[in-house]
This record gives C-alpha cells, structure tokens and sequence, in this order.
C-alpha cells in the first residue's frame, strides 16, 4: 500500500506547510499502533494536523478540549438506570472513537487523565466492573502546552509512557508561514480540499504489514543495547521501561515499512530512537538544576552505542 501511504502524508500537507518529518513521523507512529503526544505553544497547527489526519484516512473522530472540570466519566461512559426497564444502561463516553484527541490534556485533572490508562493500553474502559472493547484501530492525540504555562501540570509517568512519540511542531519558516496564508486566501479552507484516500480498515491493514517487517537479531541486541544505556546514564534517575522497548521496536519496524522495505534497518532505529524515548526518562535532581535536557541524552546515546555486528 506504498501509494496509500504517500497520498496521505500529500493530503496532510495540504493543510499543514513545511513540516514533513512532523507528518511522516505521526503516520509511523499511527502505523506502529501507538499513541501520540504533542507538545508545542498554540496556534501551530496540532489540532489541525490532527483533524486532516482523520479527514483523509476515513476514521471516526473524536474530540475533547480539557479543563479542570472535565470528570473521568465524560471520558469512559457511565451506568444509567432506566426506569422502564428497571435495568442500568451504559452510555458511552467521549473516548469512543478510532481517533481521540484529548486537547490540551495538561489541563486535566489527575482523576481524568487516569481515565486514559487502561483504554491506551488495552483498548478498552471498565465501568462499574464491566469492560467496554473500544473502536479498531484506536489511537490517542494527545496535545499539550510547555509545563508552566498558565493553568497546566505534567503528566503523570505512567501516562506518559503510554505515548509512543512525543513531537513538537515548532514555528513555520517564513515561505511556509507565507504559503499558510496564500493557501487561505478569499475564504479558502484548505482543510475542505483533503481527500479520503483509504479507511479504518486500511489502516488497521497497514498496521499488521507493518508489524510483520523482519528484525534481524543482531538488531535486537541493539536495541536492547540502547534502551539499557538508559537505565545507567549518570544524568538519568530512570530510564526506559520495557514498554519503552517494545515500542521503539514497533516504531523502527513502522520506520522501515513507510520506507517501503520488509526488514528493519540500522537507521530505522537511529530515527525514531530521540521521539519515542526522551519524554519517557526521569532526570536526577542535579541534572534538571544544570538545566540538561533529554533530547541531548538520547542523542548522546545514540552516538555512543555500537551497533552489535557491525
């Protein structure tokens, strides 16, 4: 489905100028199964690659803009007793679509955003005891203003881990920002000229073809290598976990798949590596006071590691 894959990343640019590898790296992630988090100031464009994302691959959206009032059962449904029937009926929640978008998530309460971990996991809530399979496939978006922006808190670890990537847009150059507004001109909406190029169904395609690219074991090895050269970095508290692992491997085999080849690559891994595990990591207090960022970890790590076999 190479020519699938391709028409999609062109009718996502047609609304979003000048930012491929933001694209190309959210349709791996879509790809591999995982969930997405954005975090970048307002006004650069996430909701809207988002909502052209669902626009042209046909998948049933859904979204909720957060603030501090939002309770988790707006998120995961809950019971109401019918007085005909005299029976509790489940009504569904907001989460019950192929794409989610939690917007601005940091702004949640812990309650709600705990709401999240079992469907991000497991695809699936629990309501008084009983579960609820949610659509497939089922991906999260999930966007976030900077940590200290007003009215904002972090993310607890646990959620953040369940992000496959985390990707910040940042601002256009100045001919894309231009071409942003030639594209608008006379009332234009470029979001009404994205095509539906494939379905739910096509995706979930994609998805298993992705999930059978070949990695050699040498390549396992290597990432094993490198997600344990997290957990003994002297900056790092804590390291990847091994659901970290796992997905840097489902990623580096989407990498591979949206470059057209069946068999996981050096560089695959090497791409994807800095996205999938940087918001994952724990600094140690000393670290954080001589401002070190996790992004220059990654990096560092990358160049450091010897790739077994070679």
């Amino acid at each position: 489905m190479s020519d699938v894959k391709n028409r999609i990343i062109e009718e996502v640019k047609k609304v979003i100028c000048g930012k491929d590898d933001v694209i190309r790296l959210v349709m791996t992630a879509m790809l591999s199964g995982g969930h997405i988090l954005i975090e970048d100031v307002p006004g650069v464009g996430k909701t809207s690659m988002v909502l052209a994302f669902s626009k042209t691959m046909g998948l049933d959206y859904g979204r909720v803009q957060f603030t501090p009032d939002v309770l988790p059962s707006d998120i995961t449904g809950f019971s109401v007793f019918d007085k005909d029937t005299k029976e509790m009926h489940y009504q569904k929640g907001a989460i019950f679509h192929n794409l989610f978008l939690a917007d601005e998530l940091n702004r949640a309460s812990s309650r709600t955003q705990s709401a999240f971990l079992e469907a991000m996991e497991e695809g699936q809530v629990t309501v008084d005891e009983k579960t609820y399979p949610l659509p497939s496939p089922f991906i999260v978006f999930a966007t976030q203003n900077p940590s200290g922006a007003s009215g904002t808190s972090l993310l607890p670890d646990s959620q953040m881990d369940r992000f496959t990537v985390r990707i910040s847009m940042g601002y256009p150059k100045n001919i894309d920002e231009k071409a942003m507004l030639i594209n608008r001109q006379d009332g234009r909406d470029p979001m009404k000229t994205v095509e539906r190029v494939c379905t739910a169904e096509d995706l979930t395609r994609m998805q298993q073809e992705a999930a059978k690219v070949h990695v050699r074991d040498r390549l396992f090895d290597y990432i094993v290598a490198l997600s344990d050269a997290t957990r003994n970095h002297p900056d790092l508290e804590r390291g990847a976990s091994p659901r970290a692992t796992l997905a840097l491997t489902a990623m580096a085999k989407a990498y591979a798949y949206m470059n057209d080849r069946d068999f996981v690559a050096d560089e695959d891994v090497q791409t994807v590596f800095v996205p999938v595990m940087s918001h994952r990591l724990l600094l140690t207090p000393e670290a954080e006071f001589n401002e070190v960022k996790t992004d220059a970890i990654t990096e560092e790590i990358i160049k450091k590691t010897r790739v077994v076999g070679k």
